[in-house]
């Protein structure tokens, strides 16, 4: 995953062996395009790439594996017997994990 600014320096790159590129552009509509044989992803959330900073503009991970957030649809409710009337508390709890 990369912003717009990295991936437009990005495919500039060559490979200096063979003199191929290692952008590879995708040739269908459903296949993201490759660098170096792993997807790549564009993302506007990512920081833009400035010359003469160290700004994190490219994210390289299998996301899939690392990382999957659950949410369970269930909320269990306790209602608090000693509550004075005529008030009463409840108490909520809901599962989410990973």
């Amino acid at each position: 995953m990369m912003s717009r600014s990295a991936l437009s320096a990005i495919r500039q790159l060559k490979d200096p062996a063979t003199g191929q590129y290692l952008w590879q552009p995708s040739l269908s509509d459903h296949a993201p395009s490759t660098l170096m044989g792993y997807p790549v992803y564009v993302s506007d959330a990512m920081p833009t790439l400035k010359k003469g900073t160290a700004s994190a503009s490219v994210a390289f991970s299998h996301f899939g594996e690392g990382y999957q957030i659950v949410e369970r649809p269930q909320i269990s409710m306790l209602r608090d017997p000693y509550s004075s009337k005529p008030l009463f508390e409840f108490l909520c709890v809901k599962t989410c994990g990973r």
